[in-house]
């Protein structure tokens, strides 16, 4: 009788051992797992890192616009100067970073003089499906889930700046839909495949490989 609840002693723990296992197939660690993926991975205006000062063609309004927005909200400074080409004057708009925008810029680790202006980040709401998965490391499963947006800054807050770039206007609005595969990994889910997402410098994935 002793033999039979030691048994059943061993056999109840090792089910609640694995009831705690980090790697278990449900939504909370889904949900952890994106989170982090959001936390190290914060929306930007652009899709690839920018390097100013920079200069633009005057005559040009859809490439000066979003600069201009930017400097509505004092994160750029702008000056105009003539370059001749030949005989041709061609007037150029320069920006540049400004006090506030150097506060604000988030440089790129890989690529000294570029970087980008982040605006915050996604964060999960609910997990709303996900594709079945033995639970086992190197398990994959592709999560579909709502999310919602924090920590924007009053200048990604403001209509210019959603005008001239409308993923931030997007962003915002929050209550979206996205979906991303996650692999099983020895330290629980990890997101393999990025969520697409309107910016954000490029990413890494759980195999250590840089995604676009």
């Amino acid at each position: 009788m002793t033999s039979i609840r030691k048994v059943s002693f061993a056999a109840t723990a090792l089910l609640l051992l694995a009831g705690c296992k980090t790697t278990t197939d449900n939504s909370a660690n889904y949900k952890t797992a994106l989170n982090d993926w959001y936390s190290a991975h914060p929306s930007c205006l652009w899709s690839q890192p920018q390097k100013f000062p920079t200069q633009v063609a005057a005559s040009d309004a859809d490439q000066t616009a979003p600069f201009a927005a930017l400097v509505d909200q004092g994160l750029l400074t702008r000056s105009t100067s003539e370059k001749k080409i030949i005989i041709i004057s061609k007037q150029e708009v320069n920006y540049d970073l400004s006090d506030k925008g150097r506060s604000a810029w988030t440089a790129d680790p890989n690529q000294p003089g570029y970087g980008n202006f982040c605006y915050g980040h996604r964060s999960v709401q609910s997990i709303d499906s996900s594709t079945p998965n033995n639970a086992q490391p190197g398990a994959t499963t592709v999560v579909n889930y709502h999310y919602t947006f924090s920590g924007a800054p009053d200048w990604a807050k403001v209509a210019e700046t959603q005008t001239a770039f409308p993923n931030v206007q997007s962003d915002l609005a929050g209550n979206g839909t996205a979906s991303a595969t996650l692999v099983d990994t020895s330290n629980g889910w990890q997101v393999q495949t990025p969520p697409p997402s309107p910016n954000h410098p490029s990413a890494t994935s759980a195999d250590g490989k840089i995604v676009q």
